[in-house]
């Protein structure tokens, strides 16, 4: 789909049936906004324009997103977010339309009572995490400080629901609109933060390793441990034959985001040149999408990550492309700053540690807008939805509860044709640690994910 237009039309009769969609004025927000909403989200093409008398003269789907109504065209009435070019503290009131939460409320003759363009940009640019707000531990903004989590609708892909009622409205004024939308997918993502328990640690650690568990009075881990290194028994993070064939039996498409960062507090992974590591990385890279997991000390600083970023290229051979944040370390705008500077366009990470839901107030795949910038950029954001340790940890869910919450939030994306994306990791699957059952709980949940019994 082509860029939306830089300038404004002068003479749009002769023009296709396209979507016109008439302001006061043209801003970089403006444009960001419409291109996602209408034309990523509902396959429409559009055009933007400032001329009242060229838009009351076209014949063809046309809406009003101003301040007033001209006659009885579809008309949107237009809060200040979209029009400004600074970054403000936002007064929000919460309402419900067609029971889906919102807010930017207007009732000025609105075919819809509330401005969802500015109320999608306003979660989808992250405005809120541009404000000065308490951090956990690990200085990321938390869940609990948002809107969604603090109003009741983190759970609720709300941009999702919010189109569809833009899509039930214009369908309503033309019947012929060729509305076309991508359909639900489910993409399973595995992060590799630590490749093996117990095996390629080396001898410092390893001898750590014994003497913590002779602190702890631990024999069955120094008997485990003992066997995997006289290769006697599996490496139980050593789970990806079982992930594999879980991919190939059930048709899936993963990507696997691997940490080759240096030996830290947070950062305990073995070494990328580690020849047996490094033969695991092309492995899984022959068959899937490979990816970055930034160490957490890379997000302090631009030229670590250049480095991990060069090694994972080096052991792959090819370029990387694809980034989650170890730790889920977001910062925006930083953090996606230096992922552009490194020519990384697409990132996982877009989610939250402690809860599950909609980060952004999406289950779709969008770029990201820099408000410190006031641009769109060309970096591309994959939500995700929920994480095995958010489940187990943080919720302290049981599997059978786990599953139940899965499936929800399944049946909700699935609603609104959305994007399902998990993050698990190949040490959850170990029955080991707390992780017992988990293995069987996750392939329930990739066979509801995939509608499994519908195609068997």
């Amino acid at each position: 789909m082509s860029e939306l237009p830089q300038d404004h039309i002068n003479n749009v009769t002769d023009v296709p049936k396209h979507m016109l969609v008439f302001v006061i004025s043209t801003t970089n927000r403006l444009r960001y906004i419409m291109e996602e909403l209408f034309k990523r989200m509902l396959g429409l093409d559009l055009e933007i324009t400032n001329d009242k008398e060229a838009f009351m003269a076209y014949d063809g789907p046309k809406l009003n997103y101003s301040n007033r109504q001209f006659q009885d065209e579809l008309f949107f009435y237009a809060t200040p977010l979209l029009f400004e070019r600074r970054i403000k503290p936002q007064k929000i009131k919460m309402g419900v339309f067609e029971e889906v939460p919102h807010f930017y409320i207007s009732n000025n003759n609105s075919d819809i009572p509330f401005d969802l363009f500015a109320a999608s940009f306003f979660l989808m640019s992250r405005y809120e995490e541009y404000f000065d707000k308490p951090k956990d531990l690990h200085q990321r903004f938390q869940a609990e400080e948002s809107l969604a989590y603090q109003n009741d609708f983190l759970e609720l892909p709300v941009v999702d629901l919010w189109v569809q009622q833009l899509k039930k409205v214009l369908l309503t004024y033309y019947p012929d609109l060729p509305i076309q939308k991508e359909p639900y997918a489910f993409i399973p993502t595995y992060d590799i933060d630590n490749a093996y328990a117990y095996r390629r640690k080396g001898l410092l650690r390893s001898i750590g390793g014994y003497i913590n568990d002779l602190r702890h009075w631990n024999w069955d881990n120094i008997g485990l441990r003992t066997n995997v290194l006289l290769g006697r028994e599996k490496d139980p993070y050593d789970t990806y034959e079982w992930l594999f064939s879980i991919q190939e039996y059930y048709r899936l498409r993963a990507i696997y985001f691997f940490l080759v960062g240096e030996y830290g507090s947070y950062d305990k992974n073995i070494s990328i040149f580690d020849p047996t590591y490094q033969t695991l990385i092309q492995f899984i890279g022959d068959f899937c999408e490979v990816g970055i997991h930034p160490s957490y000390q890379s997000n302090e600083s631009t030229q670590r990550l250049a480095r991990e970023v060069g090694n994972l290229t080096n052991v792959i051979k090819k370029e990387v492309r694809k980034s989650r944040q170890h730790y889920l370390k977001l910062d925006v705008p930083t953090t996606y700053e230096n992922l552009i500077e490194l020519d990384i366009y697409q990132d996982f990470s877009m989610g939250y540690s402690s809860q599950v839901g909609f980060r952004a107030g999406t289950a779709s795949s969008f770029y990201f807008y820099d408000l410190s910038l006031e641009v769109k950029t060309r970096l591309r954001i994959y939500p995700f939805t929920l994480m095995d340790v958010t489940l187990k940890n943080y919720l302290q869910l049981d599997i059978h509860q786990a599953l139940d919450k899965s499936k929800t939030l399944i049946d909700t994306i699935k609603g609104v044709d959305g994007l399902f994306l998990t993050i698990f990791h190949n040490s959850s699957f170990c029955d080991r640690e707390g992780w017992e059952g988990w293995k069987e709980m996750y392939e329930e949940l990739v066979k509801y994910a995939v509608d499994w019994k519908e195609k068997s």
